[in-house]
């Protein structure tokens, strides 16, 4: 290969750095670089193996894992998704019931507010549990709660409100979330409602 310098104005002849050395000590290289890369980074973050200790102090241990179970928390329904508010007013030593139908693990968001402060049992009867028995959740006195709330069994779960007090107290109750039906439980009587599940 020939070679222009300016300052002489010659041409040179120059031969290619073509060398097997320089080849070897490339290719080493660029395996030491992918090895440490490999090591480093790729084993903590995909397969949760660590034999340097970096990935644990760069945070990467287990991060396929933390994207499987992101994927795992997703449930699809077989019911249809649907919203609710209502009030009822309580006379002095009235109560109330209202509950939703809903298959296991399906979930409701709720919020509800009173006037004044009531007497409350969040709770849950099993479709196949004994007659009479109920699991409750959240109990007290309150004027308000929200939550989010996860059925742990298939069956009927809401609300019991009582009006301890000597006034006329109002309850509101906003959901929205996967029941199928509403049930209300007052002076003795049950009024049903089955949710369609058309939009």
């Amino acid at each position: 290969m020939n070679k222009y310098t300016p300052d002489t104005g010659a041409l040179e002849t120059v031969s290619p750095d073509t060398s097997n050395t320089k080849i070897w000590l490339s290719t080493a290289a660029a395996l030491i670089v992918a090895g440490l890369i490999l090591v480093t980074l790729i084993l903590p973050a995909e397969f949760n193996r660590d034999p340097l200790g970096v990935g644990q102090m760069l945070g990467l241990m287990g991060l396929s894992e933390s994207s499987t179970r992101a994927i795992e928390t997703v449930r699809k329904e077989d019911s249809g998704f649907h919203e609710d508010t209502v009030s009822f007013q309580l006379l002095p030593f009235e109560f109330v019931e209202y509950k939703y139908q809903m298959n296991q693990d399906s979930a409701v968001l709720y919020s509800w507010t009173t006037t004044d402060t009531v007497s409350y049992d969040f709770h849950g009867e099993p479709v196949d549990g004994p007659e009479g028995y109920a699991e409750s959740f959240s109990i007290g006195k309150a004027k308000q709660e929200s939550g989010a709330f996860t059925a742990p069994f298939t069956g009927i779960h809401g609300w019991f409100w009582e009006n301890r007090g000597t006034g006329t107290v109002t309850v509101t109750l906003r959901t929205a979330g996967f029941y199928t039906e509403t049930l209300e439980f007052r002076d003795g009587h049950i009024k049903k409602e089955v949710l369609s599940d058309e939009p």
